[in-house]
């Protein structure tokens, strides 16, 4: 295997033809194109083997703390075995590639055996057509199979890189039709491994070297990401030189875009012109302003800014640009304190709701005087059956009147048998019936009515009185027309118990003729009667002529 020097100076003998543009138009200061500040994985190849892996982190500390996030190594070209993976520092880089899932492992993998060693375009011409016929394919199996067994499948392989230059023997220029054939059957081939996730990456020279790249591109079926390896040398005289000349930094840019692929910086650093800070500060502000999804700067002498002590000016800028921003001290801004203009209060005038106090108005108390409550049988009072010619006895309305006042029911009803209606010795009252009299029966059906109780105040001859047994219904009125009838089967009242009858109440006048006249005695207890006297209250209906009320 080649040491990367070796490698290294043969790549730039190889690349004096096509060159890199020196110094060019100033850009901005790194300070304000910080390549930390877009997310580009960054990363150097500083070693191609455990050395290359414990250097990062040291780089790392050097650029102030910057993630440095690919690693970057080559296998040896000069045997089929070291293209197929079998080589020990893979080992290295896949633990460290699987130590954090943000990193990413780029591998150049050369396309042919012998692979620095000056071999003539016809033979490599040969060597094509084989590998276009499968004869090679079975050693990119095994590397990919060794790739997924490690646990990098998400390598990204720079495929046969710089191939359209003269140094290396994958390269285009013999058959170019034969080489594309050859680069699409290898990538085949490592896609059917699986568990494999690769992303191929095409990379040429800058500029046209031996053959315009663009003719060795093998199709965007079998490519994931168009790179560049770009160094600091001929052609061009400028780096905007390097931007615009054919086959130039901004073909490339064009190309990937027409292509829809991201674009790769695999290689690039000083070369011809020594130490060249501004083509270091140029060539950040390129990477910035493109955004291709990594970068590594080949960093040992003559490229290097790190490793290489002999660029001291460019090692400056590069570090300037690629460390970390550190925030410096803050200077306070003095603050100046706006005056507070207290707004005034207006107090809002609180107009108090007037209490009106609710007047309080004794309710008087009156006394409810203690009146018995007479016991009448049901009905109470009797509404009075006022005969009329050839008529049913109509039915008088019940004047509004105060119940009449029976007594007690304390004071037992004397035991009298169903009294046979005698006529009264003096003239009865042919129209006004006593209260005690029985309401005629309805000749429509309902409820009988009970036969009331007779009054316990006896009349005396002569004198009619409100408590008079009812009168005979055989017995006609002088003056009205037939006797009323009383309904059929009127049960008779229950009596009541045997009390001493109470003193005979004066007599009221007689009422005059077609008038009701009713009095009810009032009980106000024995004691209270023997003050008082015994009282009643009398009311009268007037049915004469003059009443308004007089029906015949």
């Amino acid at each position: 295997m080649p040491r990367p020097r070796r490698r290294l100076v043969s790549t730039c003998i190889g690349s004096v033809t096509a060159g890199l543009l020196a110094t060019g138009a100033a850009l901005a200061a790194p300070e304000e194109n910080r390549a930390e500040d877009s997310g580009i994985a960054m990363g150097a190849y500083l070693d191609y083997g455990p050395n290359g892996v414990a250097r990062i982190r040291q780089l790392s500390r050097w650029l102030g703390g910057k993630d440095i996030r690919v690693g970057h190594t080559y296998l040896p070209g000069d045997q089929w075995a070291g293209i197929e993976g079998r080589v020990s520092f893979l080992e290295d880089w896949a633990r460290w590639r699987r130590a954090d899932d943000d990193r990413m492992f780029v591998l150049n993998v050369p396309m042919q055996a012998r692979n620095e060693e000056r071999v003539s375009d016809q033979q490599v011409g040969r060597l094509i057509r084989a590998g276009a016929q499968g004869l090679y394919d079975e050693h990119f199996r095994r590397l990919a199979e060794r790739l997924v067994s490690l646990g990098v499948p998400d390598t990204v392989i720079v495929l046969g890189w710089e191939m359209n230059g003269v140094t290396y023997t994958h390269r285009c220029r013999p058959d170019p039709a034969n080489w594309k054939v050859y680069w699409r059957r290898i990538v085949d081939v490592m896609r059917t491994v699986p568990g494999q996730k690769f992303k191929f990456d095409f990379a040429p020279n800058r500029g046209t070297d031996a053959i315009g790249w663009t003719k060795c591109y093998p199709g965007d079926d079998h490519v994931d990401i168009i790179g560049m390896d770009s160094y600091d040398q001929d052609p061009g005289q400028t780096f905007d030189d390097q931007i615009s000349q054919p086959y130039g930094l901004q073909k490339h840019v064009d190309f990937a875009r027409a292509h829809r692929k991201a674009i790769s910086y695999p290689e690039w650093g000083l070369f011809r012109r020594g130490d060249n800070p501004e083509y270091v500060r140029r060539m950040l502000g390129w990477i910035e302003q493109n955004k291709p999804l990594y970068h590594t700067i080949t960093d040992y002498c003559p490229h290097g800014v790190w490793q290489c002590k002999q660029n001291p000016q460019s090692s400056k800028v590069f570090r300037s640009a690629m460390t970390p921003a550190v925030p410096g001290p803050v200077t306070p801004t003095p603050v100046v304190p706006t005056p507070v203009v207290p707004t005034p209060v207006v107090p809002t005038p609180v107009v108090p709701t007037p209490v009106v106090p609710t007047p309080q108005v004794p309710t008087p108390e009156v006394p409810t005087p203690q009146v018995p409550t007479p016991q009448v049988p049901t009905p109470a009072v009797p509404t009075p059956q006022v005969p009329t010619p050839a008529v049913p006895t109509p039915q008088v309305p019940t004047p509004q009147v105060p119940t009449p006042q029976v007594p007690t029911p304390a004071v037992p009803t004397p035991q009298v048998p169903t009294p046979l209606p005698e006529p009264s010795t003096a003239e009865p009252s042919p129209v006004v019936p006593s209260p005690e009299v029985p309401t005629p029966v309805d000749p429509s059906p309902g409820p009988l009515e009970p036969e009331p109780e007779p009054s316990p105040e006896v009349p005396e001859p002569g004198t009619p009185s409100p408590e008079v047994p009812k009168p005979s219904p055989a017995a006609p009125s002088p003056v009205g027309p037939a006797p009323v009838t009383p309904g059929p089967a009127v049960p008779k009242p229950e009596p009541t118990p045997t009390r001493p009858l109470p003193q005979p109440q004066p007599q009221p006048q007689q009422p005059p003729l077609n008038s009701m006249q009713w009095c009810v005695p009032i009980n106000f207890g024995e004691w209270l009667s023997k003050l008082v006297g015994k009282q009643s209250v009398c009311v009268k209906i007037d049915l004469g002529e003059g009443s308004g009320f007089w029906p015949f």
